[in-house]
């Protein structure tokens, strides 16, 4: 049954003054006013505090079902076609064992949720697709990774981490959908030009509207460094695979793009001794998705303010870009509607998690070139994010306009449990409903080490059912028409600005430029000098120093001041920085950043996302001052 039933009118844009966006340049009379949200929560299976088998007894469950922990591995999915059922990944435990039939209730499975307080034939609010599968373990082990679950348009295939759960001609909520109906196929970029080996090793994967081609990430390994690449395929079913020891049927990926393309114009290009930056570069750094009507991949780009992780959207056939996200919060996930009018976001704006290092708008994005790594890792604390879902329409941010707050978290009271707990935390991913009135998303609670302990921030109880730490909401958007539904045309194999995927080949390296001095002009007035220094391999760049001189590129703000910031890899994935800033910010606003005295070293690992730091830097955004975290937290 659906419960928590809470109602907010959000009216919380976050429209500081602070945040004014040089890029995007919409009226104020084309704002959209703040809607009316009405927030449920979803029923999940019952909880079990124990994972020993038969934990999960009759008295929890009279149907036999299944039983999940307090920490669910849960992770929420899209809709289904009919608006009425989410996908979902989780994880049952406390099975009893074999041969008892409950014993298929156990691991990493894919459900169906009711999303409308209606019940299926079990009495349960949920079905297990991927239970009781008699899968080879050579296509699926034994705990399948089957996060990020996608429901495709024809409601009967379900993309769930690397494989596509396939229940033939039959619906998933349909009772025909059972065992011996449904079946797993793996999916295969080969990696090799005999077609030997596992296969790439795909991550992220999301399916595109027309529910033929994926877009999907895959890391890369060179010279001491860790770099991600993204790729857009087309899905083809191969019945009787010729390559590979396993010719079990599968699905493979050809037509393969990769999306970035070395021979074009970089963000940070330099001829002779002048810098410039290219703010219309296609820069993918981790794609997310695509636009609900599927003409545009949205992803992580290369940042066009310093320490600003943005999300973007470029045009899949003329490559033309738009800066989607200005606000200094972090942000990644991100959903469009079925009619790209709107979108929803996960971002850390509500809590100024990332203004420490971002808030100072206006300064060119040099110091990333070693910085990014860590700039984009601050955002959590170990498991705990800081998300929080944002309704905006399509522009996206810009000045005086920073989205709707969906659940009103920040003004939220920690430990009541209640939508607007900031203590529970958004996830990703969040999705529109087909007809474009609801969207779902899912939150995980702040849990130890996070919290309590040394931590000085308090843990509290859980008051979801069986303390669980884990749940899925639904936002309803109740002042919206329903969208009808629209045919989305298949896209072209070929996008024209990415570079085709030979298997076997090493992925391009990254561009960067070479170690020297060089200058970039305000495009208003003013310039930098900029120092570049390479690492002894020259396959990077170690140090980026920095000074302003009446810098502008609006007429309006001048930055002034040094900044100094040189990267050091412990390993792949543990990256140190040393800071040393004052800079200064005259005009729209009064700003500066600046660090200790002996500058501000940083180390973080991000894969892990525990920050460590000596020393400070911190940012004074006219008069207020944002400081890092506390190590730990």
């Amino acid at each position: 049954m659906l419960s928590n039933f809470i109602r907010f009118l959000v009216c919380l844009p976050i429209a500081k003054g602070h945040w004014s966006n040089l890029q995007q340049s919409i009226l104020n009379d084309q704002l959209p006013r703040p809607e009316a949200i009405e927030i449920t929560s979803v029923a999940l299976p019952p909880v079990v505090k124990s994972s020993d088998p038969g934990a999960c007894s009759n008295f929890v469950n009279s149907h036999g079902t299944g039983c999940i922990g307090q920490a669910t591995g849960l992770q929420a999915g899209n809709f289904l076609p009919d608006g009425n059922h989410i996908v979902a990944a989780i994880r049952f435990t406390g099975a009893p064992a074999s041969p008892d039939p409950r014993s298929i209730y156990e691991g990493n499975q894919v459900i169906v949720l009711k999303a409308d307080d209606t019940l299926f034939p079990s009495g349960d609010s949920w079905k297990c697709i991927t239970c009781g599968l008699s899968n080879d373990h050579d296509v699926v082990p034994d705990s399948p990774d089957f996060s990020y679950p996608q429901a495709f348009s024809d409601g009967r295939r379900i993309l769930a981490g690397r494989f596509i759960v396939d229940c033939g001609e039959a619906s998933l909520i349909s009772e025909e959908c059972d065992p011996i109906q449904t079946q797993i196929y793996p999916i295969r970029l080969e990696n090799t030009p005999d077609g030997s080996g596992p296969g790439a090793d795909l991550r992220e994967l999301r399916l595109h509207p027309d529910n033929v081609h994926i877009g999907f990430n895959v890391f890369s390994f060179a010279d001491g460094r860790l770099d991600q690449k993204a790729y857009i395929a087309r899905l083809q079913f191969n019945a009787s695979p010729t390559t590979n020891s396993n010719r079990s049927p599968r699905y493979d990926l050809d037509h393969i793009n990769q999306l970035y393309n070395p021979d074009a114009s970089q963000t940070i290009n330099v001829e002779g001794d002048e810098l410039t930056i290219d703010r219309t570069a296609i820069s993918i750094g981790e794609l997310r998705g695509f636009s609900g009507t599927g003409r545009e991949v949205l992803y992580l780009g290369y940042p066009h303010e310093s320490c600003n992780i943005d999300v973007f959207a470029a045009d899949l056939q003329t490559g033309r870009v738009r800066r989607l996200t200005s606000h200094p919060g972090y942000v990644d996930p991100i959903q469009m509607s079925p009619d790209d009018g709107s979108m929803v976001i996960m971002d850390t704006r509500s809590n100024d998690r990332t203004t420490f290092m971002a808030g100072m708008r206006g300064i060119p994005p040099l110091a990333d070139l070693v910085t990014t790594m860590a700039c984009s890792s601050v955002r959590n604390n170990g498991q705990r994010r800081f998300f929080q879902p944002y309704l905006l329409d399509r522009h996206g941010d810009r000045e005086g306009y920073y989205g709707q707050e969906i659940n009103s978290a920040s003004a939220g009271i920690p430990g009541s449990g209640l939508p607007d707990d900031p203590e529970w935390n958004g996830r990703a991913d969040p999705w529109f409903s087909p007809d474009g009135t609801k969207i779902v998303y899912w939150q995980a609670q702040t849990v130890s080490p996070a919290c309590g302990g040394d931590n000085p921030l308090p843990c509290y109880d859980s008051t979801e059912p069986g303390g669980r730490r884990e749940r899925i909401m639904i936002a309803h958007l109740a002042g919206r028409e329903p969208l009808q539904p629209q045919a989305v045309e298949p896209m072209p194999d070929i996008i024209p600005w990415a570079v085709p995927y030979l298997p076997g080949r090493t992925p391009s390296r990254r561009k960067h430029p070479p170690s020297g001095v060089y200058t970039l002009k305000g495009q208003h007035s003013g310039h930098a000098r900029i120092s570049l220094t390479e690492n002894d391999s020259q396959t990077a760049i170690r140090t980026v120093a920095v000074s302003y001189h009446d810098f502008s590129d609006d007429g309006e703000s001048f930055l002034h001041g040094t900044q100094r910031v040189t990267e050091d890899l412990e390993h792949l994935t543990i990256d140190h920085l040393e800071w040393h800033s004052n800079l200064t910010y005259r005009g729209r606003y009064e700003a500066s950043q600046v660090t200790s005295e002996d500058g501000f070293r940083m180390s973080i690992d991000v894969m892990k996302n525990h920050f460590r730091a000596n020393g400070t830097l911190k940012t004074i955004l006219d008069g207020v001052e944002y400081l890092q975290p506390r190590d730990g937290q």
